[in-house]
């Protein structure tokens, strides 16, 4: 079992940063490929980024490719979510999700969410 908890959201403006993290626990934990989705309202769960156990290697949506950046410290189990040039269409609720080969939204584990919202 894996426990996953998601932190960073919040309000943002168009242009600003955020950063997401996502700490995991449970056994085998560190074994985990990781990533985050997002979802809004009424529509599927869009895949953002993913990165293997060791953090050697990532994978990104086209619609955040160089802007986003995932990043995995190994000693704390944390996956994060740097989010640069945010746009408003980047307002969903992000979560993370763990398995022990990324399966985008069949993953088995998840977070609760984190919300990321456009201030303006």
């Amino acid at each position: 079992q894996v426990q996953l908890v998601e932190s960073g959201g919040g309000l943002v403006q168009p242009g600003g940063s955020l950063r997401l993290s996502c700490a995991a626990s449970g056994r085998s934990a560190s074994d985990y490929s990781m990533g985050w989705l997002r979802q809004a309202p009424g529509k599927e769960r869009e895949f953002v980024a993913s990165t293997t156990w060791n953090g050697e290697n990532t994978y990104y949506g086209d619609s955040v490719k160089g802007r986003f950046t995932i990043s995995r410290d190994v000693t704390k189990n944390t996956v994060y979510l740097q989010m640069n040039s945010l746009r408003f269409e980047d307002t969903h609720v992000y979560y993370c999700a763990a398995d022990k080969v990324w399966l985008g939204a069949l993953s088995d584990y998840w977070g609760q969410g984190t919300q990321v919202t456009d201030s303006s």
